[in-house]
């Protein structure tokens, strides 16, 4: 199996996903358990001399000055993830606590939060043995770090809290007396560096990256089918346009999408039409799927920093110099998720707006309705309420969480980031578009039905053939669910990505493919 070097490597956002899915085995190298116990030492020293360093022999928050003696520096650091367990609602998936446990765990190995080996040790346990912790969705403000879902993530280190073992919630007890294991006795600072951090929001992020990665390429893919299906030209995808306008996100886009569509017996049957241009919505693509393409690279590249950073605090440089500072606060990636939120909005708006288009009954040969026998029938009209209905929710949850801040813990944190909340609602709005798209998906087949026999490109064959082989064309109306719901688990996959990377991705600049392309 793969190895990934905490505390060493650079984590990308598609490692810390391996690893979440047990592709990658995560391990501490000896050189970096030597720094990790040596940043532990430090911090025995700085108990032993009586300094006061905040976290570790004070209170917290706006008990800072509140001085703690030694001997209640233990106690000191369990309470304090008692009490800042307070997180509400249903909890987050089991792949996102695990993300939060490998970001963490990163982060520590780092060497300048002065925690006992002994301690990550136990997280990593926790990784390879899929026991994950239970963690509620709300309660975090996104500044001195995710505090409430981290104290829920790590309660179980000291035989506390609830975890997930195979999809049965058991007290975090019962698992250690399971195990046969004792829980963690965690050491002065321990447990503030546990909780103050941004891996909650992190996590959310990285998972983000891909799901979004993942929207973007099937709306390239579903856009191109449409074009098929509408008789759209090709013109505005020609690399001599694009390159009087070189964003990288449009030449990108642009490229992929004149990569399926040329050498089409479709588009080369009505090249000679009348019509001199296309609606925005098709004709913008490159535009529009690109600015979205340009916000997705700017969240990677963000949320990549971020995820191979120290984010707690105090950091511990060494037994003379502790800084407490604020590197535990989410501004830094709150703005990309929102940002993120509204760009992947925007390819809903836009996919809606090819699924009106499809209905209009305006190209030749693509009755009205995408059914030949209307009236009786009301054909694809209702699929389109569904989309505008979704379309519009996700306007309403593009407000920027982090436009908000509500002060918190008595004024000392008088600025906080909602990055927790950007989060959460990036990853509600891609599971919108998600159904969006799968409805353009059924549209957009149906519309290509209509020029047979001619065929398109292998790319678009070879995607419309797997959606032929469990959507079929209709011609009556009929409950529509089901065939929504195929749609959906094919978008939802990577099935129609891995065909156009079968048959339609060579010829994409190298340099493009590799910022813009995961898979």
């Amino acid at each position: 199996m793969e190895k990934f070097l905490y505390g060493t490597e650079r984590l990308t956002c598609s490692m810390a996903l391996a690893i979440a899915k047990g592709k990658v085995l995560g391990e501490i190298s000896i050189s970096t358990r030597e720094v990790i116990e040596r940043s532990a030492n430090y911090v025995k020293k700085i108990v032993a001399k009586g300094a006061v360093v905040y976290g570790i022999n004070t209170g917290f928050g706006p008990l800072c000055t509140t001085r703690i003696d030694a001997d209640q520096t233990q106690l000191l650091q369990e309470n304090i993830l008692k009490s800042h367990a307070v997180g509400v609602g249903e909890p987050i998936g089991n792949d996102l606590a695990k993300l939060m446990l490998i970001l963490k765990v990163h982060a520590l190995a780092k060497g300048f939060s002065g925690v006992q080996y002994e301690t990550i040790e136990r997280i990593m346990w926790h990784i390879e043995n899929d026991i994950i912790p239970v963690v509620p969705k709300q309660g975090s403000v996104g500044a001195s770090g995710d505090l409430a879902p981290l104290s829920h993530l790590f309660l179980p280190l000291i035989g506390l809290g609830k975890v997930n073992i195979k999809g049965k919630i058991v007290p975090a007890k019962t698992a250690l007396d399971q195990f046969d294991l004792r829980p963690i006795q965690l050491g002065a600072k321990e447990g503030l560096a546990l909780i103050n951090g941004t891996q909650f929001m992190a996590a959310h992020g990285v998972k983000a990256v891909a799901e979004l990665n993942r929207v973007l390429q099937n709306a390239d893919i579903i856009a191109a089918l449409m074009i098929e299906g509408l008789n759209g030209s090709i013109k505005p995808f020609l690399t001599e346009l694009h390159q009087l306008r070189p964003h990288a996100g449009n030449r990108f886009v642009a490229s992929c999408i004149f990569n399926m569509l040329h050498g089409s017996a479709i588009l080369e049957s009505h090249k000679d039409c009348s019509r001199v241009q296309d609606p925005y919505s098709l004709r913008c693509i490159p535009q529009v799927h690109g600015a979205s393409r340009n916000a997705w690279f700017h969240l990677k590249e963000t949320i990549e920093v971020e995820i191979n950073s120290v984010t707690d605090n105090p950091v511990i440089i060494h037994d003379e110099l502790t800084i407490s500072g604020g590197s535990f606060h989410g501004q830094s990636i709150a703005l990309p998720l929102d940002y993120a939120t509204l760009a992947t909005s925007e390819i809903g708006n836009i996919s809606d707006r090819r699924v009106y288009l499809s209905l209009e009954g305006q190209t030749n040969g693509v009755p009205k309705l995408l059914m030949k026998s209307t009236g009786l029938n009301s054909g694809f009209m209702i699929l389109q309420y569904c989309t505008a209905a979704i379309a519009s929710e996700n306007k309403g949850l593009c407000f920027p969480a982090s436009a908000d801040s509500i002060p918190t813990s008595l004024g000392q944190e008088d600025h906080v980031s909602m990055g927790s909340i950007s989060g959460r609602k990036l990853l509600q709005v891609i599971d919108n578009v998600d159904k969006i798209l799968s409805i353009e998906l059924l549209c957009a087949a149906q519309a290509k039905d209509y020029h047979r026999p001619l065929k398109s490109t292998a790319a678009l064959e070879a995607v419309h053939d797997r959606v032929r082989q469990s959507i079929p064309h209709i011609e009556m109306d009929q409950p529509m669910e089901e065939l929504m719901d195929e749609a959906l688990k094919l978008v939802k996959s990577l099935e129609l990505i891995e065909l156009y990377h079968q048959y339609g991705s060579e010829d994409i600049d190298r340099d493009l493919k590799q910022q813009f392309d995961l898979f």
